[in-house]
């Protein structure tokens, strides 16, 4: 038998804007508001006690965007976007969030994404976050400022001047940071090309280095170094890493 009635979680850091969703809510009674976040770290919590069916999902909000939620998420579910820029942003998502919303939107327009997705409910079909994630990874150019991971059911936000090295973990990244490491899944292209080429070196397929922390270079055997961290680690640079260690590091 199928699921007729629905689950939905509002998570926007503008109460008027979660007002709106509500209030446009009324006309798809088959849809329960089990709750209203308003940043990140809330809608976690809100997520992991209600499994909601949909998400009506801000994209840019100040402590963890709408993005940077859905990356630590084990299980996805249907997503629309709502945001108020019409950029970069809007062309990745097309392929991937069932819908999104620009603000300000219409009651049409809002019922024109709920057929998206009760169509896709009743399909029993998910969100694919990979594939939203990826969509979003290339169509950015920016780099990163901060890495959300989770660790339990507890979200943290890393500043990347805080991570030491990036360890190359089959298909995640272990991120070694202060006193802490974070498993994420996430390829180390995806960092190689989204961090500060200054401050982060790949010295090695399985490892890029913030060369704050590296104290310094010890040779290995006869053609290979390897780099001593400030905590005492040693990681192996490759002839290409050594080549661009030195680069960077103008030696």
């Amino acid at each position: 038998m199928n699921k007729t009635n629905f689950t939905a979680l509002i998570i926007d850091d503008e109460p008027p804007a979660r007002a709106v969703v509500r209030s446009f809510l009324q006309q798809h009674p088959q849809i329960s508001v089990v709750g209203e976040c308003g940043n990140g770290f809330e809608a976690l919590k809100s997520i992991q006690e209600n499994n909601p069916d949909i998400l009506f999902l801000d994209v840019q909000m100040p402590k963890v965007s709408g993005l940077e939620l859905l990356e630590v998420l084990d299980e996805v579910p249907v997503v629309v976007f709502s945001t108020a820029y019409d950029q970069y942003a809007l062309k990745a998502f097309e392929m991937s969030a069932v819908d999104y919303l620009l603000k300000p939107y219409s009651q049409t327009r809002f019922n024109q994404a709920m057929e998206k997705v009760m169509a896709q409910l009743k399909k029993g079909q998910k969100t694919n976050a990979a594939e939203l994630l990826k969509n979003h990874s290339a169509a950015s150019n920016s780099l990163l400022q901060r890495v959300v991971v989770k660790t339990g059911n507890k979200m943290h936000v890393i500043p990347v001047n805080k991570i030491r090295y990036i360890e190359a973990s089959e298909d995640y990244v272990m991120i070694y940071a202060e006193n802490s490491r974070h498993l994420k899944a996430q390829t180390m292209r995806y960092f190689e090309e989204h961090l500060e080429p200054s401050q982060f070196v790949r010295i090695h397929r399985s490892y890029i280095v913030n060369v704050s922390f590296v104290e310094r270079l010890e040779p290995y055997d006869k053609d290979t170094y390897v780099a001593i961290m400030t905590e005492g680690q040693r990681l192996k640079i490759s002839r290409t890493g050594y080549k661009k260690l030195k680069e960077t590091l103008n030696f």
